[in-house]
């Protein structure tokens, strides 16, 4: 692709934003439904030879080696975990593929193959009238979405170094909105029933009715913003290595940060339903309402942050921010008692949702040249996803078997360290305003 204009840059970014916006809404729809759903699959399945129950019987064996007891309710939301790790695992397997597949077919390309994915996941969940169904549409979910790593890619395509911190607040603020109201409008289309043999039908075909419209409106709108490739005596080629050389910040370090900083976050976004339901709130009437107002409240405090104050900071002191604020989240929730405190460690979350994920990608979209853009960007993700995989099943862990005060503050701890790494070896990338 040739360089862009002003005008052609804006219209790409109002194009991956809305399509973005479509994905993430559609995408969080499912959210809030997992433990209905998953009770909803668990009512029909009651032969102990099904899937689901063979599933439960291992889940549970694990759990009882932590001496904890039997609790369906808690079973449904350990049972959700494990989907969600799985889904992360399957992205991580899957990034890097996407990243190459879109660095020597084009962006544009690799995302409308995507979209194929997506579509055929969604599809599978409007027809999923069992538990086996549900499971393929979430595999096939996991190994096909590249929309995130994908838009990260284009923005790098199509901005300049001073360009690129705001660029990727963009995408970041994709996620704070969709998470704002994206999980709410799930649940109120869930309560529609028009499909007696699966009630969640109505939320699926409106999910699958987005993935559709957004795969169109790319299909027409977005044009490939993959750099033309260039040659070993092309002088353009050569100033792109003199480019990427001048970066100081070595890729597998990035991949470091990620995996130690989602491994503990991950995990503390899981415990927080174990935390309300069963340490702070037992009593309470309906803890998953409250639960749904945190998260409504990290998603509005974050979307605000990043379209006013994170898109206007260098990358790494965006890092730095919500690292030192993740830190505070975990020693906060490991002495936290009542509802004010609770969401003093919301604030401190909504924060880190705001900006780590966000800094990181941009610093690692530094580290690329036009060549290997969607290479080095999905090897950032992988490393995320992987970490992300393992967090809630190492902090279910602690939380069970040490209790909730032992298992924030090794978390913390762990926390303080990679906040340590940051602070210490990663570096602002040296940042050039277009000529």
């Amino acid at each position: 692709m040739d360089p862009i204009t002003a005008q052609q840059r804006k219209k790409i970014l109002r194009v991956l934003f809305l399509s973005l916006l479509l994905d993430l809404i559609s995408f969080t729809f499912i959210l809030p439904l997992f433990p209905s759903l998953l009770s909803f699959y668990r009512s029909l399945e009651t032969k102990p030879s099904s899937a689901l129950n063979r599933i439960l019987h291992y889940l549970n064996a694990y759990k009882q080696s932590f001496a904890v007891p039997i609790n369906a309710k808690y079973d449904i939301v350990l049972l959700g975990g494990a989907l969600g790790s799985l889904f992360s695992l399957l992205q991580a397997i899957a990034s890097p593929i996407i990243g190459r597949a879109s660095d020597k077919y084009g962006r544009r390309k690799a995302l409308l193959w995507s979209m194929c994915g997506n579509i055929a996941s969604v599809a599978l969940w409007c027809a999923a009238v069992d538990f086996r169904t549900f499971l393929l549409s979430r595999i096939v979910g996991g190994l096909s979405e590249g929309n995130v790593q994908l838009a990260t890619a284009i923005a790098t395509d199509i901005s300049t170094d001073a360009q690129r911190g705001s660029t990727m607040a963009l995408v970041g603020a994709c996620f704070s909105i969709a998470f704002t109201f994206g999980p709410a409008l799930g649940a109120a289309l869930a309560s529609v029933t028009t499909v007696v043999a699966n009630p969640f039908a109505t939320a699926a075909g409106v999910s699958l009715l987005l993935i559709v419209v957004e795969t169109l409106y790319l299909y027409f709108q977005l044009p490939e913003t993959r750099p033309a490739h260039r040659t070993q005596a092309n002088p353009d080629h050569r100033h792109d290595k003199r480019q990427s050389a001048r970066h100081t910040n070595n890729p597998a370090i990035l991949n470091a940060v990620h995996f130690l900083f989602l491994l503990p976050f991950s995990g503390l976004e899981f415990s927080l339903p174990f935390l309300i339901t069963s340490v702070l709130f037992p009593d309470h009437p309906s803890p998953s309402k409250l639960n749904g107002r945190l998260l409504g409240f990290v998603g509005l405090i974050a979307s605000l942050l990043q379209g006013s104050v994170v898109r206007r900071l260098a990358p790494l002191t965006v890092v730095k921010a919500g690292m030192v604020s993740c830190t505070a989240a975990f020693f906060l929730l490991s002495q936290v008692r009542d509802t004010t405190g609770l969401y003093c460690a919301g604030a401190l979350l909504a924060v880190t949702s705001a900006t780590v994920v966000t800094g990181l990608n941009s610093l690692g979209s530094f580290e690329a040249n036009k060549s290997n853009t969607g290479q080095v960007l999905g090897a950032l993700r992988s490393w995320g996803q992987f970490g992300r995989a393992l967090g809630p099943v190492v902090f279910c862990s602690l939380f069970w078997w040490a209790g909730r005060e032992t298992a924030y503050l090794l978390g913390g701890s762990l926390m303080l360290g990679v906040t340590a790494l940051v602070l210490t070896v990663l570096k602002n990338p040296q940042v050039e305003e277009k000529k």
